[in-house]
Protein backbone atom coordinates (compact mmCIF):
# COMPACT_ATOMS: atom_id res chain seq x y z
CA UNK A 1 0.00 0.00 0.00
CA UNK A 2 2.42 2.00 1.07
CA UNK A 3 4.40 1.42 -2.43
CA UNK A 4 1.36 2.32 -4.44
CA UNK A 5 1.08 5.80 -2.31
CA UNK A 6 4.21 6.88 -2.98
CA UNK A 7 4.36 6.13 -7.13
CA UNK A 8 0.93 7.57 -7.35
CA UNK A 9 1.00 10.56 -4.93
CA UNK A 10 0.83 13.46 -7.87
CA UNK A 11 -1.26 11.15 -8.92
CA UNK A 12 -3.61 10.97 -5.80
CA UNK A 13 -3.68 14.63 -4.91
CA UNK A 14 -5.26 15.63 -9.20
CA UNK A 15 -7.81 13.04 -8.47
CA UNK A 16 -8.93 14.05 -4.91
CA UNK A 17 -8.85 17.62 -6.13
CA UNK A 18 -10.04 17.51 -9.05
CA UNK A 19 -12.86 14.95 -7.95
CA UNK A 20 -14.37 18.03 -5.65
CA UNK A 21 -14.20 20.66 -8.32
CA UNK A 22 -16.37 17.93 -10.66
CA UNK A 23 -18.77 17.22 -7.41
CA UNK A 24 -18.97 21.03 -7.18
CA UNK A 25 -19.85 21.35 -11.24
CA UNK A 26 -22.22 18.67 -10.93
CA UNK A 27 -24.52 19.84 -8.14
CA UNK A 28 -24.65 23.26 -10.32
CA UNK A 29 -25.70 21.51 -13.33
CA UNK A 30 -27.80 19.28 -11.04
CA UNK A 31 -29.94 22.72 -9.45
CA UNK A 32 -30.50 24.21 -12.79
CA UNK A 33 -32.12 20.94 -14.40
CA UNK A 34 -33.99 21.47 -10.92
CA UNK A 35 -34.83 25.38 -11.57
CA UNK A 36 -35.03 25.07 -15.41
CA UNK A 37 -37.66 22.30 -15.21
CA UNK A 38 -39.83 23.85 -12.52
CA UNK A 39 -39.72 26.92 -14.25
CA UNK A 40 -40.61 25.71 -17.38
CA UNK A 41 -42.30 22.49 -17.37
CA UNK A 42 -40.50 21.67 -20.76
CA UNK A 43 -38.17 18.29 -21.00
CA UNK A 44 -37.15 20.01 -24.93
CA UNK A 45 -36.34 23.50 -22.63
CA UNK A 46 -34.50 21.95 -19.87
CA UNK A 47 -32.69 18.75 -22.28
CA UNK A 48 -31.62 21.92 -23.99
CA UNK A 49 -29.19 22.29 -21.74
CA UNK A 50 -27.61 19.69 -22.18
CA UNK A 51 -27.17 19.77 -25.46
CA UNK A 52 -25.76 23.03 -25.68
CA UNK A 53 -22.92 21.45 -23.66
CA UNK A 54 -21.90 18.39 -25.69
CA UNK A 55 -22.87 20.33 -29.36
CA UNK A 56 -19.34 22.23 -29.10
CA UNK A 57 -17.62 19.17 -27.44
CA UNK A 58 -18.80 16.73 -29.88
CA UNK A 59 -18.28 19.32 -33.31
CA UNK A 60 -14.81 20.60 -32.16
CA UNK A 61 -13.27 17.08 -30.29
CA UNK A 62 -12.16 15.71 -33.25
CA UNK A 63 -9.15 19.49 -33.68
CA UNK A 64 -9.16 19.54 -30.21
CA UNK A 65 -6.73 16.41 -29.29
CA UNK A 66 -4.30 18.13 -31.99
CA UNK A 67 -4.10 20.90 -29.95
CA UNK A 68 -4.16 19.02 -26.71
CA UNK A 69 -0.80 17.29 -27.82
CA UNK A 70 0.71 20.16 -28.85
CA UNK A 71 0.12 22.54 -25.50
CA UNK A 72 1.57 22.10 -22.13
CA UNK A 73 -1.35 20.09 -20.01
CA UNK A 74 -0.84 21.41 -17.34
CA UNK A 75 -0.96 25.16 -18.91
CA UNK A 76 -3.83 23.53 -21.25
CA UNK A 77 -6.23 22.35 -18.02
CA UNK A 78 -5.57 25.86 -15.74
CA UNK A 79 -6.99 28.05 -18.46
CA UNK A 80 -10.18 25.74 -19.64
CA UNK A 81 -10.74 25.15 -16.00
CA UNK A 82 -10.20 29.10 -15.14
CA UNK A 83 -12.70 29.77 -18.31
CA UNK A 84 -15.19 27.36 -16.52
CA UNK A 85 -14.99 29.27 -13.14
CA UNK A 86 -15.81 32.57 -14.91
CA UNK A 87 -18.90 31.24 -16.70
CA UNK A 88 -20.36 29.98 -13.61
CA UNK A 89 -19.64 33.76 -11.63
CA UNK A 90 -21.10 35.54 -14.50
CA UNK A 91 -24.55 32.74 -13.89
CA UNK A 92 -23.96 33.65 -10.30
CA UNK A 93 -24.17 37.18 -10.62
CA UNK A 94 -27.46 36.85 -12.97
CA UNK A 95 -28.96 34.67 -10.39
CA UNK A 96 -27.97 37.24 -7.57
CA UNK A 97 -29.56 40.30 -10.09
CA UNK A 98 -33.01 37.99 -10.55
CA UNK A 99 -32.14 38.36 -14.19
CA UNK A 100 -31.04 35.16 -15.12
CA UNK A 101 -33.30 33.12 -18.26
CA UNK A 102 -32.70 29.84 -19.85
CA UNK A 103 -30.82 31.69 -22.89
CA UNK A 104 -28.27 32.55 -20.57
CA UNK A 105 -27.53 29.03 -19.14
CA UNK A 106 -27.25 27.96 -22.87
CA UNK A 107 -24.64 30.00 -23.72
CA UNK A 108 -22.38 29.08 -20.74
CA UNK A 109 -23.25 25.60 -21.10
CA UNK A 110 -22.05 25.66 -24.63
CA UNK A 111 -18.93 27.83 -23.88
CA UNK A 112 -18.28 25.95 -21.11
CA UNK A 113 -18.39 23.03 -23.28
CA UNK A 114 -16.24 24.10 -26.29
CA UNK A 115 -13.50 24.71 -23.28
CA UNK A 116 -14.21 20.94 -21.97
CA UNK A 117 -13.22 19.79 -25.49
CA UNK A 118 -9.73 20.81 -24.90
CA UNK A 119 -9.53 20.11 -21.41
CA UNK A 120 -10.98 16.49 -21.82
CA UNK A 121 -7.81 14.61 -23.74
CA UNK A 122 -5.12 17.25 -22.14
CA UNK A 123 -6.65 15.51 -18.90
CA UNK A 124 -6.71 12.13 -20.03
CA UNK A 125 -2.73 12.47 -20.98
CA UNK A 126 -2.03 14.04 -18.13
CA UNK A 127 -3.29 10.97 -15.92
CA UNK A 128 -1.48 8.46 -18.18
CA UNK A 129 1.91 10.17 -17.65
CA UNK A 130 1.08 10.55 -13.76
CA UNK A 131 0.27 6.51 -13.62
CA UNK A 132 2.52 3.79 -13.86
CA UNK A 133 1.44 1.14 -16.47
CA UNK A 134 0.68 -1.40 -13.59
CA UNK A 135 -1.89 0.89 -11.99
CA UNK A 136 -4.31 1.87 -14.85
CA UNK A 137 -6.95 -0.69 -13.37
CA UNK A 138 -6.41 0.24 -10.01
CA UNK A 139 -6.32 4.18 -10.74
CA UNK A 140 -9.36 3.06 -13.21
CA UNK A 141 -10.99 2.05 -10.17
CA UNK A 142 -10.88 5.63 -8.36
CA UNK A 143 -11.95 6.95 -10.87
CA UNK A 144 -15.05 5.34 -11.39
CA UNK A 145 -15.13 5.38 -7.49
CA UNK A 146 -15.04 9.29 -7.18
CA UNK A 147 -17.32 9.81 -10.12
CA UNK A 148 -19.88 7.12 -8.60
CA UNK A 149 -19.20 9.32 -4.98
CA UNK A 150 -20.13 12.13 -7.01
CA UNK A 151 -23.14 10.16 -8.27
CA UNK A 152 -24.27 9.51 -4.66
CA UNK A 153 -23.56 12.80 -3.02
CA UNK A 154 -24.62 15.21 -6.48
CA UNK A 155 -28.17 14.98 -5.63
CA UNK A 156 -28.28 14.88 -1.80
CA UNK A 157 -26.43 18.10 -1.09
CA UNK A 158 -27.59 20.06 -4.36
CA UNK A 159 -31.61 19.10 -3.26
CA UNK A 160 -30.40 20.26 0.33
CA UNK A 161 -28.89 23.69 -0.95
CA UNK A 162 -31.25 23.94 -3.81
CA UNK A 163 -33.97 24.00 -1.12
CA UNK A 164 -32.77 26.13 1.38
CA UNK A 165 -30.46 28.16 -0.07
CA UNK A 166 -31.36 28.13 -3.95
CA UNK A 167 -29.32 28.00 -7.09
CA UNK A 168 -26.73 30.79 -5.84
CA UNK A 169 -25.64 28.47 -2.63
CA UNK A 170 -25.14 25.35 -4.75
CA UNK A 171 -23.21 27.72 -7.35
CA UNK A 172 -20.97 29.45 -4.32
CA UNK A 173 -19.87 25.49 -3.28
CA UNK A 174 -18.85 25.09 -7.36
CA UNK A 175 -16.42 28.24 -6.83
CA UNK A 176 -14.98 27.11 -3.79
CA UNK A 177 -14.13 24.06 -4.94
CA UNK A 178 -12.94 25.08 -8.31
CA UNK A 179 -10.37 27.60 -6.15
CA UNK A 180 -9.07 24.31 -4.16
CA UNK A 181 -8.15 22.19 -7.57
CA UNK A 182 -7.24 25.21 -9.20
CA UNK A 183 -4.37 26.01 -6.75
CA UNK A 184 -3.42 22.42 -6.11
CA UNK A 185 -2.74 21.84 -9.85
CA UNK A 186 -1.00 25.07 -10.16
CA UNK A 187 1.23 25.14 -7.23
CA UNK A 188 1.98 21.21 -6.22
CA UNK A 189 1.57 18.84 -9.45
CA UNK A 190 4.27 18.55 -12.15
CA UNK A 191 2.80 17.27 -15.44
CA UNK A 192 5.53 15.53 -17.72
CA UNK A 193 5.10 15.88 -21.12
CA UNK A 194 4.69 13.05 -23.57
CA UNK A 195 8.15 12.55 -25.41
CA UNK A 196 7.42 13.07 -29.27
CA UNK A 197 9.58 14.18 -32.24
CA UNK A 198 7.14 14.53 -35.00
CA UNK A 199 4.33 16.36 -33.15
CA UNK A 200 5.00 19.74 -33.30
CA UNK A 201 6.14 19.69 -37.04
CA UNK A 202 2.55 18.40 -38.00
CA UNK A 203 -0.16 21.38 -38.90
CA UNK A 204 -3.85 21.11 -36.80
CA UNK A 205 -5.82 19.17 -39.65
CA UNK A 206 -2.69 16.19 -40.25
CA UNK A 207 -3.00 15.89 -36.52
CA UNK A 208 -6.56 15.30 -36.73
CA UNK A 209 -5.69 12.86 -39.44
CA UNK A 210 -3.13 10.85 -37.76
CA UNK A 211 -5.65 10.07 -34.83
CA UNK A 212 -8.52 9.34 -37.54
CA UNK A 213 -5.62 7.12 -39.29
CA UNK A 214 -4.65 5.27 -35.97
CA UNK A 215 -8.28 4.32 -35.57
CA UNK A 216 -8.80 2.81 -38.36
CA UNK A 217 -5.82 0.51 -38.35
CA UNK A 218 -6.94 -0.83 -34.51
CA UNK A 219 -10.68 -2.34 -35.84
CA UNK A 220 -10.79 -3.21 -31.76
CA UNK A 221 -11.12 0.12 -30.32
CA UNK A 222 -13.31 1.64 -33.15
CA UNK A 223 -15.76 -1.20 -32.56
CA UNK A 224 -15.44 -0.57 -29.09
CA UNK A 225 -16.28 3.47 -29.75
CA UNK A 226 -19.28 2.68 -32.00
CA UNK A 227 -20.83 0.37 -29.63
CA UNK A 228 -20.96 3.13 -26.66
CA UNK A 229 -21.63 5.81 -29.20
CA UNK A 230 -24.98 3.37 -29.05
CA UNK A 231 -24.95 2.95 -25.87
CA UNK A 232 -24.66 7.26 -25.38
CA UNK A 233 -28.13 7.53 -27.27
CA UNK A 234 -29.88 5.67 -25.58
CA UNK A 235 -28.74 6.51 -22.07
CA UNK A 236 -28.78 10.48 -23.01
CA UNK A 237 -32.72 9.84 -23.78
CA UNK A 238 -32.74 8.11 -20.83
CA UNK A 239 -31.31 11.07 -18.71
CA UNK A 240 -33.59 13.84 -20.46
CA UNK A 241 -36.56 11.44 -19.85
CA UNK A 242 -35.41 11.23 -16.01
CA UNK A 243 -37.04 14.65 -14.46
CA UNK A 244 -39.65 14.91 -16.62
CA UNK A 245 -41.16 11.66 -15.34
CA UNK A 246 -39.74 11.20 -11.79
CA UNK A 247 -40.84 15.48 -11.38
CA UNK A 248 -44.49 15.15 -12.95
CA UNK A 249 -45.87 11.57 -11.27
CA UNK A 250 -48.05 11.90 -9.09
CA UNK A 251 -45.90 9.30 -6.83
CA UNK A 252 -43.10 11.23 -7.72
CA UNK A 253 -41.42 14.78 -6.94
CA UNK A 254 -38.12 16.55 -6.39
CA UNK A 255 -37.19 14.48 -3.41
CA UNK A 256 -37.97 10.87 -5.24
CA UNK A 257 -35.87 12.40 -8.53
CA UNK A 258 -32.93 13.24 -6.11
CA UNK A 259 -33.30 9.96 -4.19
CA UNK A 260 -33.47 7.80 -7.91
CA UNK A 261 -30.17 9.57 -8.52
CA UNK A 262 -28.94 8.58 -4.98
CA UNK A 263 -29.17 4.90 -5.31
CA UNK A 264 -27.82 5.19 -8.60
CA UNK A 265 -24.84 7.09 -7.07
CA UNK A 266 -24.64 4.22 -4.20
CA UNK A 267 -25.02 1.59 -6.93
CA UNK A 268 -22.34 2.82 -8.81
CA UNK A 269 -19.92 3.56 -5.78
CA UNK A 270 -20.20 -0.20 -4.78
CA UNK A 271 -19.76 -0.96 -8.92
CA UNK A 272 -16.31 1.39 -8.40
CA UNK A 273 -15.50 -0.91 -5.47
CA UNK A 274 -15.85 -4.21 -7.65
CA UNK A 275 -13.70 -2.28 -10.76
CA UNK A 276 -10.97 -1.25 -7.91
CA UNK A 277 -10.03 -4.65 -6.83
CA UNK A 278 -11.56 -7.29 -8.79
CA UNK A 279 -9.25 -9.66 -10.99
CA UNK A 280 -8.68 -8.62 -14.38
CA UNK A 281 -11.20 -10.81 -16.61
CA UNK A 282 -9.96 -13.43 -19.03
CA UNK A 283 -11.54 -11.21 -21.98
CA UNK A 284 -12.16 -7.70 -20.87
CA UNK A 285 -14.29 -7.20 -24.28
CA UNK A 286 -16.59 -9.67 -23.06
CA UNK A 287 -17.06 -7.90 -19.55
CA UNK A 288 -17.98 -4.75 -21.05
CA UNK A 289 -20.73 -6.34 -23.58
CA UNK A 290 -22.18 -8.53 -20.33
CA UNK A 291 -21.94 -5.28 -18.09
CA UNK A 292 -23.66 -2.83 -20.68
CA UNK A 293 -26.15 -5.69 -21.25
CA UNK A 294 -27.02 -6.22 -17.69
CA UNK A 295 -27.79 -2.30 -17.64
CA UNK A 296 -29.75 -1.75 -20.63
CA UNK A 297 -31.97 -4.78 -19.94
CA UNK A 298 -33.10 -3.47 -16.44
CA UNK A 299 -33.38 -0.03 -15.40
CA UNK A 300 -35.20 1.26 -18.34
CA UNK A 301 -38.40 -1.51 -17.61
CA UNK A 302 -38.54 -1.09 -14.40
CA UNK A 303 -38.76 2.71 -14.57
CA UNK A 304 -41.55 2.17 -17.47
CA UNK A 305 -43.46 -0.50 -15.85
CA UNK A 306 -43.82 0.79 -12.17
CA UNK A 307 -45.19 3.51 -10.38
CA UNK A 308 -43.60 3.59 -7.14
CA UNK A 309 -40.42 4.88 -6.04
CA UNK A 310 -38.98 1.71 -3.99
CA UNK A 311 -39.16 -0.04 -7.61
CA UNK A 312 -37.58 2.80 -9.07
CA UNK A 313 -34.90 2.93 -6.47
CA UNK A 314 -33.94 -0.85 -7.48
CA UNK A 315 -34.04 -0.07 -11.33
CA UNK A 316 -31.69 2.61 -10.75
CA UNK A 317 -29.57 0.34 -8.70
CA UNK A 318 -29.52 -2.02 -11.01
CA UNK A 319 -28.49 -0.12 -13.89
CA UNK A 320 -25.74 1.90 -12.74
CA UNK A 321 -23.92 -1.69 -10.80
CA UNK A 322 -21.81 -2.60 -13.21
CA UNK A 323 -20.98 0.46 -15.25
CA UNK A 324 -18.09 1.46 -13.28
CA UNK A 325 -16.62 -2.10 -13.79
CA UNK A 326 -17.39 -1.94 -17.95
CA UNK A 327 -15.46 1.60 -18.02
CA UNK A 328 -12.80 0.04 -15.59
CA UNK A 329 -12.28 -2.33 -18.47
CA UNK A 330 -12.65 0.07 -21.29
CA UNK A 331 -9.94 2.25 -19.83
CA UNK A 332 -7.38 -0.28 -19.52
CA UNK A 333 -8.23 -0.81 -23.17
CA UNK A 334 -7.51 2.44 -24.47
CA UNK A 335 -4.79 3.28 -22.50
CA UNK A 336 -2.93 -0.04 -23.04
CA UNK A 337 -3.82 0.31 -26.71
CA UNK A 338 -3.44 3.99 -27.56
CA UNK A 339 0.63 5.58 -27.85
CA UNK A 340 0.84 8.19 -24.98
CA UNK A 341 2.13 11.08 -27.76
CA UNK A 342 -0.89 9.97 -29.55
CA UNK A 343 -3.59 10.01 -27.10
CA UNK A 344 -4.95 13.70 -27.37
CA UNK A 345 -5.74 13.04 -30.76
CA UNK A 346 -7.01 9.22 -30.31
CA UNK A 347 -9.07 10.70 -27.84
CA UNK A 348 -10.35 13.53 -29.24
CA UNK A 349 -11.56 11.59 -32.67
CA UNK A 350 -13.07 9.16 -29.97
CA UNK A 351 -14.55 12.14 -28.49
CA UNK A 352 -16.25 13.06 -31.78
CA UNK A 353 -17.49 9.33 -32.67
CA UNK A 354 -18.70 8.52 -29.02
CA UNK A 355 -20.27 11.35 -27.55
CA UNK A 356 -22.03 12.61 -30.85
CA UNK A 357 -25.28 10.84 -29.66
CA UNK A 358 -25.60 12.47 -27.16
CA UNK A 359 -27.32 15.64 -27.58
CA UNK A 360 -29.01 13.52 -30.19
CA UNK A 361 -30.56 11.55 -27.40
CA UNK A 362 -31.65 14.45 -25.55
CA UNK A 363 -32.69 16.33 -28.44
CA UNK A 364 -35.00 13.15 -29.23
CA UNK A 365 -35.87 12.87 -25.84
CA UNK A 366 -37.26 16.31 -25.41
CA UNK A 367 -38.74 16.59 -28.43
CA UNK A 368 -40.54 13.10 -28.10
CA UNK A 369 -41.88 13.68 -24.91
CA UNK A 370 -43.28 17.28 -25.70
CA UNK A 371 -44.89 16.48 -28.78
CA UNK A 372 -45.68 12.73 -28.91
CA UNK A 373 -45.58 10.55 -26.16
CA UNK A 374 -47.22 12.91 -23.49
CA UNK A 375 -49.93 13.99 -26.09
CA UNK A 376 -50.72 10.84 -27.04
CA UNK A 377 -51.04 9.44 -23.23
CA UNK A 378 -53.05 12.33 -22.40
CA UNK A 379 -55.91 10.95 -25.19
CA UNK A 380 -55.99 7.74 -23.57
CA UNK A 381 -59.33 6.72 -21.58
CA UNK A 382 -58.80 5.14 -18.48
CA UNK A 383 -59.89 1.63 -19.84
CA UNK A 384 -56.60 1.65 -22.15
CA UNK A 385 -53.72 -0.89 -22.39
CA UNK A 386 -51.35 1.97 -22.09
CA UNK A 387 -52.81 3.52 -19.28
CA UNK A 388 -52.32 -0.09 -17.48
CA UNK A 389 -48.53 -0.21 -18.71
CA UNK A 390 -47.65 3.69 -18.01
CA UNK A 391 -50.28 4.75 -15.88
CA UNK A 392 -51.78 8.13 -16.26
CA UNK A 393 -51.24 12.21 -16.22
CA UNK A 394 -48.29 14.44 -17.03
CA UNK A 395 -45.25 12.07 -17.02
CA UNK A 396 -46.80 9.03 -18.49
CA UNK A 397 -45.09 9.80 -21.72
CA UNK A 398 -42.21 9.83 -20.23
CA UNK A 399 -42.57 6.23 -18.59
CA UNK A 400 -43.64 4.95 -22.13
CA UNK A 401 -39.85 6.11 -24.01
CA UNK A 402 -38.17 4.41 -21.08
CA UNK A 403 -40.06 1.35 -22.59
CA UNK A 404 -38.72 1.99 -25.91
CA UNK A 405 -35.11 2.91 -24.64
CA UNK A 406 -35.07 -0.41 -22.66
CA UNK A 407 -35.80 -2.59 -26.23
CA UNK A 408 -33.52 -0.47 -27.83
CA UNK A 409 -30.87 -1.07 -25.23
CA UNK A 410 -31.39 -4.53 -25.20
CA UNK A 411 -31.03 -4.80 -29.03
CA UNK A 412 -28.02 -2.36 -29.34
CA UNK A 413 -25.95 -4.82 -26.71
CA UNK A 414 -27.46 -8.10 -28.82
CA UNK A 415 -25.51 -6.77 -32.01
CA UNK A 416 -22.50 -5.49 -30.87
CA UNK A 417 -21.85 -8.25 -29.00
CA UNK A 418 -22.19 -10.29 -31.92
CA UNK A 419 -19.94 -7.91 -33.34
CA UNK A 420 -17.36 -8.13 -31.31
CA UNK A 421 -17.14 -12.01 -30.33
CA UNK A 422 -14.41 -12.90 -31.36
CA UNK A 423 -12.04 -9.82 -29.66
CA UNK A 424 -10.13 -10.32 -27.47
CA UNK A 425 -8.43 -7.93 -24.74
Amino acid sequence: MKYSIKHLKYYLLLWSTQSASALGSSMTSYALVLWLYMNSGSALKTAMLTICSYTPYVLMSIFAGALSDKWNKKRTMLVCDLFAAMTTAAAFILIKSDSLQPWHLYVINALNGLMNTVQQPASEVASTQLIPKEYYQKTSGLRSFSQSLNSLLTPVLATILFTFGGISAVMSIDLITFAAAFTVLLLFIHIPEPQSVEKSKETLLASAKAGLAWLRKNTLVLKLIFFLAGINLIASAHTAALPAMLLSKASGGKNVLGAVNFFAGAASLAGSMIASFAPAPKNRVRAICLSLFFAMSTENFLLAFADTPAVWYIGASMGWLLIPYMGANLDVIFRSTIPADMQGRVYSCRNTLQFFTIPIGYLSSGFLIDNISEPFMSQQSADSIFVSLFGMGKGSGAAMLFAVLGAAGVAVCTVFSAILRKEKA
